[in-house]
């Protein structure tokens, strides 16, 4: 297994599960940590990775079509998977793409996931474009989000979705934006929500959990690459206290009245900590909250190596949880 380096501070880091350990080496050993000077490369990674209509298709399961609509800041696009197996009206998962807050796109290879989980359950997806930081700093890229998820609840009647079986979810920075457009939802009076998913998520711009501390040059995303993630996004504000709890969602005090939330994270990532004390927070506030620390997974392990057992079980962990939460809607 890879060797465990050590952290005064925290200690020796976790092992990678065995499935793992050597793609993750195979992997950094093309993908270094993210600095200010790699964006455009990060870019260029993600472009090359964009799912084609025949894959967002999947052999005729959904139908696909592209819009846009006004946001804060001018045309934003959305793609529409809505199932063709059965009539809608549909519930549907607005899906936010990740990529560390600087990269990424609504056709991103993350998608599959989503609409795997989405022909299990004769879902929908919307899946939502926003401006990228460093050019579009916050509150730019979770204002577009919110404004893709209160566009897609007051379209549902003409898109043959149910406004009233919205769940919210991302990946990575997807997630952290998620997790903002959640509160800005309760803040606002905005589309009630049924649920937030999010998977391995970026919420505390202070990088500063015992785990942030932990992954220096571990893993897929580690130190390194959140703080640059982050300081595109807030620039000289990022750790401070003029920071917005909608863009760094461990910041807000008060998590009472949020839809249920499902989170995953891997036991060997810088955003494990984070993640944990979140959760942690809304059990405490009475909320509905759902918690997996995949052992010796690394950042969107998944994606990585879907085959891997840990992966499947992740997998699976979402769509019962997805399931669970669609029978209260109905029952």
């Amino acid at each position: 297994m890879t060797s465990a380096p050590t952290d005064s501070r925290t200690g020796a880091v976790p092992p990678f599960d065995p499935e793992l350990d050597q793609p993750v080496r195979d992997i950094l050993a093309g993908l270094p940590s993210m600095t200010a000077d790699t964006i455009a490369e990060r870019r260029v990674r993600s472009a090359d990775g964009r799912m084609t209509d025949e894959q967002i298709r999947r052999g005729g399961a959904f139908s696909l079509e592209e819009r846009t609509f006004p946001g804060p800041g001018g045309d934003l696009a959305v793609l529409i998977c809505r199932p063709t197996a059965m009539p809608g009206p549909h519930g549907v998962i607005v899906n936010i793409h990740g990529g560390g807050m600087v990269a990424g796109h609504n056709r991103t290879l993350e998608l599959h996931g989503e609409l795997v989980r989405a022909e299990r359950l004769g879902l929908a997806v919307v899946a939502v474009e926003y401006r990228l930081a460093p050019e579009h700093p916050d509150p730019a890229p979770v204002e577009d989000c919110y404004a893709g998820l209160v566009w897609t609840a007051g379209n549902a009647a003409g898109l043959g979705l149910d406004p009233a079986r919205i769940v919210v979810s991302g990946n990575s920075a997807g997630g952290g934006l998620a997790a903002g457009v959640a509160l800005m939802a309760r803040d606002r009076g905005g589309p009630r929500l049924l649920g937030q998913m999010l998977q391995c998520p970026m919420l505390d711009d202070r990088c500063d959990s015992p785990s942030g501390r932990q992954m220096v040059g571990v893993g897929l995303w580690d130190r390194t690459s959140n703080v640059t993630g982050w300081t595109a996004l807030l620039g000289d504000r990022r750790g401070t206290p003029r920071v917005s709890y909608y863009a760094a969602p461990a910041r807000a005090e008060d998590l009472s009245g949020l839809p249920p939330m499902f989170v995953d994270v891997g036991s060997v990532e810088a955003l494990r900590d984070e993640s944990v004390a979140f959760v942690s927070r809304v059990w405490q506030q009475g909320g509905d909250a759902e918690l997996h620390v995949w052992a010796g997974a690394f950042h969107s392990f998944d994606q990585w190596v879907p085959d891997a057992v840990v992966s499947g079980a992740a997998q699976d962990a979402r769509i019962a949880w997805l399931r669970r939460i669609l029978a209260r809607s109905t029952g």
